[in-house]
């Protein structure tokens, strides 16, 4: 009977011993207000024939924009777009020109790489010399 006491005894002073928390307090969250912002940006390269643009404004809760793009047919490509908690993100897309599929091909652009010559760089030569003798072997 002592025993069963003594054990209960252990068992009830290991459990009031253990830490409540063993990772610490719990991280403080809070609600950040949303920021409004906007930007925009285009790229235009006739040589590479790369033609895009993007626009975007935000009041902090709803986001709306267009992005436009030249396609590989000659049509262009514009997409207006608004994105809410609400509604989700909704787009309306719209296409401008004509498609253009050419029964012949131009010549193949091919990329040949600028020549370089040798680097001038020479590593230095070592100016030190050994301070220890060979090993001879009789």
């Amino acid at each position: 009977m002592f025993t069963k006491a003594a054990l209960v005894v252990v068992l009830v002073g290991v459990v009031l011993a253990a830490p409540d928390n063993l990772y610490g307090a719990p991280h403080q969250q809070y609600r950040e207000e949303p920021k409004p912002y906007n930007f925009n940006y285009g790229v235009k390269d006739d040589y590479a024939g790369t033609d895009f643009s993007q626009n975007e404004e935000s009041d902090g809760n709803t986001v709306q924009g267009s992005y436009t793009v030249q396609l590989p047919d000659g049509r262009k490509q514009t997409v207006t777009y608004v994105a809410d908690d609400y509604g989700g993100y909704r787009a309306e897309v719209e296409y401008y020109g004509e498609a253009q599929y050419p029964h012949e091909y131009g010549p193949p652009i091919t990329f040949k790489p600028q020549a370089y010559g040798q680097p001038s760089y020479q590593p230095p030569q070592p100016s030190y010399q050994p301070s220890y003798q060979p090993p001879t072997y009789n």
